[in-house]
């Protein structure tokens, strides 16, 4: 699929260009607010081609598509005009409140910087590694030129973020940068570094450092969106584009010296501190609780309230302690990828397990939790288990992070500090946590998905067939989640006595025709039905277990025995809430009731299905016997 083909397609299923308030994106997903997330198509979503998965989390509507996510982003700018400038009046239905709100702010604010945070970091590292090993001294030139384009993203920080933070709460861009640049304007730094007594207007300044901090800027620029907003209401049309901005920087620059700054510094440096005293309390079992849930944090979105705490600590400290940990979760989880790769028979699953591996090794790990073990349940497992131990080993040796990265095989480098203490602890914890997760993940097996796609083996009495005419496919006649026939609390059922299939717990109360056909039978206590397709294929739908001591109640029939129907037109209805109240389940199995005929009955969908999504094929049926197309 071309970007431009899945860039149209996301919109579409976003519920459309009027439905989206914004739209930014980080190394791996598409962050979207959109007004009503009910009108996004999550399931279907999720089912194309080029997507991993959907998440909802801090008021984002967030599309995972992995390393292209720019080349989709930029896409969607070409396809749309969802990008202008002109919608960002336009306001999601429902504001986030609580911790929900502060993480969207977060990570609203550090996603559109991660990707030259990394280079940077990387650069910074390398540099590090080039000193220590006299390659280069601080004092070339050489060395001096490259360390400006390295540390010049941390320096300045300042004033990226409150980029970040006025487009967050649509601020002025460059009032935001000008009250920024005013806290590193030169004058100022030298009254902090000279120790001037300071004050303005008599009231005293507590000084402080502003560069590579996080915290003031961000406090801020919120209170300057704020009141810009504010004065714009009062202020005359005729004079407001040039009196509000005078008013914000008389006010804000001021301010932001005397409170925001002051306040910001110290609740940073106490945070950084209270995680720092964990860490020393027990390095080994701090490191082991990072490494353990460092990915759990980030399919929340709650490691968003971290990132601040690990730049201010190489701000104010010159390294951080806390972040190398969360490399053996991201190593443990590639790890549990590998293993998948290793174990699994499934030719796609193979491919997608080892594309996600190698993307893994980088630090991005999306494809490889959402694509591979998070949907198999025990590779993920394994790879917590093994992000326990390399994330204690890491702990255990004091290794620091000296620049900002996602950690991964290119940002080792950033944990290379003065003569490489703790370094050695870094690769033997994650290599420890890919292991691990590699080999639990091979012991324990998961539920290895059926290879769809393979035909099946002609049997040896039949001669072998250059096409299969009367194969056929059966599509879902309802909404809901696939699960095995075994799950049916119904022997009859769950035994496949009365022929193969599945079952389908459902969402919705419809069922549809999964083929066009003929009601062979229209049982009178509508509960279940039978259709017949034109090349043979008889497939049973039976609502519920037991449900027939409803006596029809709770279902309504839009079908009688005879009726010719087309795939798609509504059979049945029924209340799924009301079965389910008057203790019947719900489960609905979908049984081939002439299984015999076929030489083989495979699912080609699991997880959620909708309705005339594939279901399931059938092979080599008696019409192929008797050679009638």
């Amino acid at each position: 699929m071309s970007y431009e083909k899945l860039a149209k397609e996301i919109v579409h299923l976003v519920g459309g260009e009027t439905n989206v308030v914004s739209l930014v994106h980080c190394a791996t997903r598409l962050r979207f607010v959109l007004k009503d997330e009910a009108k996004a198509d999550k399931e279907k979503l999720e089912k194309t081609d080029g997507i991993i998965t959907v998440k909802q989390s801090g008021g984002q509507f967030q599309v995972v598509v992995g390393n292209k996510v720019p080349e989709v982003y930029s896409a969607i700018s070409k396809v749309s005009n969802i990008l202008d400038e002109s919608k960002k009046d336009e306001k999601p239905a429902k504001a986030n409140k609580g911790f929900g709100a502060i993480i969207d702010v977060v990570s609203s604010i550090f996603a559109p910087l991660l990707g030259v945070m990394a280079g940077a970091g990387i650069l910074k590292g390398l540099l590090l590694i080039a000193s220590n090993a006299g390659w280069l001294t601080p004092k070339d030139t050489t060395y001096i030129i490259l360390l400006a384009a390295a540390d010049s993203l941390f320096y300045f920080l300042p004033l990226l973020l409150a980029v970040t933070t006025a487009r967050k709460f649509e601020g002025n861009i460059f009032v935001a940068l000008t009250i920024a640049g005013g806290l590193l304007y030169p004058s100022i730094v030298t009254l902090k570094t000279e120790g001037t007594p300071t004050d303005f207007f008599g009231i005293p300044i507590v000084m402080m450092s502003y560069s590579s901090t996080v915290i003031p800027i961000i406090i801020a620029i919120i209170v300057m969106s704020k009141l810009e907003k504010w004065c714009n209401r009062l202020i005359h049309e005729s004079v407001k584009n040039f009196i509000t901005p005078l008013i914000l920087l008389v006010i804000m620059l001021p301010l932001t010296l005397i409170v925001f700054g002051p306040f910001g510094v110290y609740v940073g440096n106490g945070i950084a501190t209270g995680l720092i005293a964990a860490f020393g309390f027990s390095p080994l079992l701090a490191g082991a609780i990072m490494g353990a849930c460092w990915q759990i944090l980030v399919i929340f979105g709650v490691h968003w309230g971290l990132v601040p705490v690990f730049i201010n600590n190489i701000a104010v400290n010159g390294r951080d302690g806390i972040k190398p940990s969360a490399a053996a979760s991201i190593f443990a989880q590639t790890g549990a990828a590998f293993g998948v790769m290793l174990k699994t028979k499934n030719k796609k699953l193979k491919t997608l397990a080892g594309s996600a591996t190698l993307t893994a090794l980088f630090g991005i790990t999306e494809p490889a939790v959402y694509g591979v073990t998070l949907p198999l349940k025990r590779p993920f497992i394994a790879g917590i288990i093994g992000g326990a131990i390399g994330g204690a080993i890491i702990g255990q040796a004091g290794t620091q992070a000296f620049a900002s990265g996602a950690p991964g095989l290119l940002t080792l480098p950033i944990f290379y500090g003065p003569g490489g203490q703790g370094f050695p602890g870094l690769i033997l914890g994650i290599t420890v946590s890919f292991l691990v997760s590699a080999i639990l993940t091979y012991i324990l097996g998961f539920e290895d998905p059926v290879e769809v796609e393979e035909e099946p083996k002609n049997s040896a009495k039949e001669p072998v067939r250059t096409t299969d005419v009367s194969n056929e496919e059966v599509f879902s006649p309802i909404e809901g989640t696939v699960v095995a026939l075994s799950e049916v609390p119904d022997p009859a059922f769950a035994s496949e006595a009365m022929g193969k299939g599945l079952a389908i717990e459902p969402t919705s109360g419809r069922v549809v025709a999964p083929f066009d056909g003929t009601i062979t039978v229209a049982f009178k206590k509508k509960h279940a039905l039978a259709v017949v397709s034109p090349k043979g294929a008889e497939i049973l739908i039976h609502v519920g277990v037991d449900t027939v001591r409803l006596d029809g109640k709770h279902f309504t029939s839009h079908i009688k025995e005879g009726d010719q129907v087309k795939a798609g037109d509504l059979l049945l209805e029924f209340d799924v809430e009301q079965i389910r109240t008057a203790g019947y389940p719900t489960i609905t199995p979908i049984i081939v009731t002439n299984s015999s005929d076929y030489t083989d009955i495979l699912p080609t969908t699991q997880g959620q299905v909708r309705v005339q999504e594939p279901l399931l094929k059938l092979f080599g049926g008696t019409n192929e016997k008797e050679g009638i197309a």
